[in-house]
């Protein structure tokens, strides 16, 4: 299977982080406030997919950031 070149890696962490992070979250909030109801999975993932949106773009812009900021804290090997 042919992989994607590197550059791709900028895109792909926050994109990947940010599904996997906002689908479990967003279904274990929805389960939480509505309890296992009729319908709960659409409402989990209309959820979901705001978050994702939301999620997405703020991780993609802030993980330099916070990257920037912990190595004024954690020492580089």
């Amino acid at each position: 299977m042919k992989k994607l070149p590197f550059r791709y890696h900028r895109l792909a962490l926050p994109m990947g982080t940010s599904f996997f992070m906002t689908f479990l979250v967003s279904g274990v909030a929805t389960w939480r406030a509505l309890g296992y109801v009729d319908g709960m999975f659409a409402t989990w993932m209309t959820s979901w997919a705001i978050a994702w949106v939301i999620a997405f773009p703020t991780m993609f812009f802030m993980m330099p950031v916070v990257r920037r900021w912990l190595s004024y804290i954690i020492e580089e090997r």
